[in-house]
Parts: structure tokens; sequence; C-alpha cells
């Protein structure tokens, strides 16, 4: 077995003990983006080695926080057990997201420039129609998004692993290392795998919704829905009409508490739901979902089914001395609109942008005071963000009136405008005063409409 040698690390070594090292120089790519150095006078300075950081998940959250750091000079290591991992996901992505993370083109499937509400009664608004001629919503394939970044990473110096990390060993001073424990991958030793440890100085979780390091660090628990989702091929005719639009389903029969979609892919859709509060019907509501693009989707076959727990809230933990936990990890889905891939890419980049500069580019060691740096600052920005989603699904999402309602809304052009300018660029757009006012008119109308509905349809079902 191989492994890693280092001072005064043990590094990577057998499980049984066994004293055999291979040591293998790590190359790390010279710092590209400029830290405001912050390193605690008081912290240790490391000699003969830079600081050494896991990174456990390679989807977004782990590809940007393994990158940034290996850019930043830490000794990364990323460990990953499924590298082609295909997560049930939307596969939507805001504008903002292609150039923050200098993402390519042929990364993105489909220029979504219309998103089609259809509310319980099958009324449809069309929802873009404020877009600029440059603007879009991009629409990914995980598999594609996900193994792109691990690989820019590893170009800058990421040690990129191939394993299922199990346990992770917790230091009992300060000063001692955190010693993960995981199965390696490598092909040599075929399905089984080959146990191995790391010591590290720091651990980034972003390992998804069920990780393994907030087991570790008892971060504690949340509420979680189960999204499900089918990918079909459909039609070239039928394919044409998702050319650039994107549907969102709402109604009880699709979800009690979310809604259901068919975004566009490269070569076909995906056909989709989800829900927290009923799991055990979530087949029932898939099945409600098709039945709804029934007429859109005529001809489909269905290629692969996935399914996977989505976070509702953040973790009541996401810290613990110098382990952090980012994306679905650390709870960053939003409510109402479900999305977590740039939150999970963004919070990833923000922890090990902490990390470094707390460790002046990997030559001091860091301590929680460093790494909760990340944690004000993602609380400061994008808190109002979540908070308002979450107020939005309440309100919304309760009811069939409410959703009828909540569909009419959106077919105001200021709040389009509103909507999408938010999302695209992640940043809170000012209003027009007097626009304001109308709008919270018109929502209180449309959501009294609502109420009289519901209280007519409870007559209907006495």
């Amino acid at each position: 077995m191989s492994s890693i040698a280092f001072k005064p690390f043990t590094g990577l070594r057998r499980s049984s003990g066994v004293p055999t090292t291979t040591t293998i120089s790590t190359t790390l790519s010279k710092p590209v983006i400029k830290f405001r150095v912050s390193a605690a006078k008081t912290s240790p300075k490391l000699s003969n080695r830079n600081l050494r950081v896991a990174v456990i998940g390679g989807g977004p959250a782990g590809g940007s926080a393994a990158e940034t750091l290996s850019k930043g000079g830490i000794e990364t290591f990323l460990i990953e057990r499924k590298l082609d991992n295909c997560k049930p996901c939307g596969g939507a992505i805001p504008l903002c997201m292609v150039g923050e993370f200098d993402l390519p083109l042929d990364v993105i499937d489909r220029r979504v420039t219309k998103m089609r509400m259809i509310s319980p009664s099958n009324i449809a608004v069309d929802i873009g129609r404020t877009l600029k001629p440059h603007e879009y919503i991009g629409m990914v394939r995980r598999e594609v998004l996900d193994a792109y970044l691990r690989d820019r990473a590893k170009e800058n110096g990421a040690n990129v692993i191939n394993g299922l990390f199990l346990k992770m060993d917790m230091p009992k001073n300060w000063d001692e290392p955190y010693v993960l424990h995981y199965t390696e991958y490598d092909g040599k030793k075929g399905g089984m795998g080959e146990k191995v440890t790391l010591e590290v100085d720091a651990v980034i979780g972003a390992d998804g919704a069920n990780s393994r390091v907030a087991k570790a660090i008892n971060a504690g628990d949340y509420d979680y829905a189960i999204a499900f989702q089918e990918r079909m091929k459909i039609p070239d005719d039928k394919m044409a009409y998702y050319e650039n639009l994107a549907e969102m389903y709402v109604g009880d029969d699709v979800s009690p508490d979310f809604y259901g979609w068919v975004f566009p892919k490269c070569d076909h859709v995906a056909v989709g739901t989800g829900t927290v509060t009923h799991k055990s019907d979530i087949k029932k509501f898939q099945l409600a979902t098709r039945n709804r693009a029934k007429d859109k989707i005529l001809g489909g076959k269905i290629i692969r089914v996935e399914a996977h727990p989505i976070p509702e809230h953040p973790r009541p933990c996401r810290l613990s001395g110098r382990v952090a936990l980012v994306g679905d990890a650390a709870g960053y889905v939003t409510k109402c609109s479900g999305e977590g891939i740039y939150f999970a890419a963004k919070s990833g980049r923000m922890c090990a942008e902490a990390i470094v500069e707390g460790s002046q580019h990997g030559k001091k060691m860091v301590d929680e005071g460093d790494l909760r740096k990340y944690l004000e600052k993602w609380d400061k920005t994008y808190w109002p963000t979540y908070k308002v989603l979450d107020v939005l699904q309440k309100v919304f999402y309760r009811s069939n009136p409410a959703r009828e309602a909540f569909v009419e809304m959106c077919s105001d052009e200021y709040v389009q405008k509103m909507t999408f300018d938010s999302y695209l660029y992640k940043m809170v757009v000012p209003g027009n005063p007097l626009e304001d006012l109308k709008l919270a008119v018109n929502t209180i109308g449309s959501l009294v409409r609502a109420n009289a509905l519901r209280k007519e349809m409870e007559k209907l079902n006495v």
C-alpha cells in the first residue's frame, strides 16, 4: 500500500501500522487570488511544509474549495467516492456563476430564457419577459459540472483521491492533526479498495446532505426533502419545445410543499419533484408531474432514475475546531426555489479563502477563529435571501389557492424583473418605492382571492 510521509505527521499509511512509505512530492501552483492576510500573531508558523487540508466530497462545493486552497498555497486533498456521480438535480445555475467561476460554455447544456410557471388549475405564466438579450439561466448536468471543477482543482495542484470517507479521529490537543480514515479505490485492489489514513491540519466537509463529516463533529440534524428525478429521452419535435424553456408545476398533486419540474438538458429532459412532508408518496408525486406534462413529453423513454436528500435549512452547527461544513453538508439549499449549486460552490470558495487568509498562504496553522470568519461573512451576505425564500414558501406553498395566487403574482412584469435580477446576479436589487407599494397591494389582493377560493373549496368538500 502506498503512503505519504510527512514531517512531523505520519501521513498516509497502512491501517495495520506497517511502516512502508513512499514519498510523493506535491507541486503547488503560485497563488493567483489576492487575499487579505489575517492570521493571528500567535498562530504557529509551519516548518518544512505547508498547511494540509482535506476536502471531503467532490461536488461544486468540494471542487471549488479544493481549487481555491491549492491556488492559495495549501497542500490539498480532495476525497470523492463516485467520480462519475450523477446527482438528481434540476441543474439550474445563475448567470453570475458562469463568470464568477469562469465556467466554459460547453459545460452549459441549455440557456433558458423562459421559465413557465403552471398553477394547480393549469394556468401558465411565462417568466422571462424582462431578460436582456445576453441574460439566461444555465442548465447543467451535475456529472459534467462536478467533473470540470474537480479537474480544474487537480490542474492547480490538488490531490484528487477516489475514495470513500469512513470516519475521522479528532485531535486531543490544538497542535495535533485530524486523522481521516477512508477506503481508496485505485483499481489495483479491485472493488474492495484499500483502507488508508491521512493526517491533515483542517477539514472541509463538502459531502452532501448525509455528511459523515457533519456526524463526526456532532453538527446536528436538519429537515430534508427527497428529490426524485427521471431523465427522459423525448422525440426531437418535443425536445425543440424545450430548447430554451423550463417548466415548473405547482399543486398538491405534484408536491404538498415544493414543485415539480421539467428542465432541458443536452439531448433529454429532467422530470422531477420533491417533498419534505410526504416522503413516502414521492413516486405518486412524480407520476402526477409526468401526467401534468404528458402531452409535451409524449413518446419519451426513461433513461435514468435518480433520488437524493436535499437539506431544508442550515445545520445547528457548521463549524467545530478546524472542521467546517459547506454546501449541502452545511444545509445551504434555499426554500421555495430549491437552489443549491451556486451556494455550494460559493460556500466552498469562501471557506477556502478564509483558510488561505488565516494561514498566510499555507505558512501558518489555522484555528477555529480563522474558519469562523467564513461563517460570519456567509451569514451576513446570504441570510436575508434564505429568510425571504423561507417566508415565500410558507405563504404561497401552503394550499392550492395560495399557489394560484403565487402564479398570478408571477405574471407581473415588475415581479419578474426583481426576481430575475436577484436570481441571476445573487444580490439584493433596490426596488422602486411606487412599484413596491403596488406589488404589496396586488399581493394582498391575490392572497385575499386565494383565501376566498379556499373557503369555497372547503364548502364543496363538506
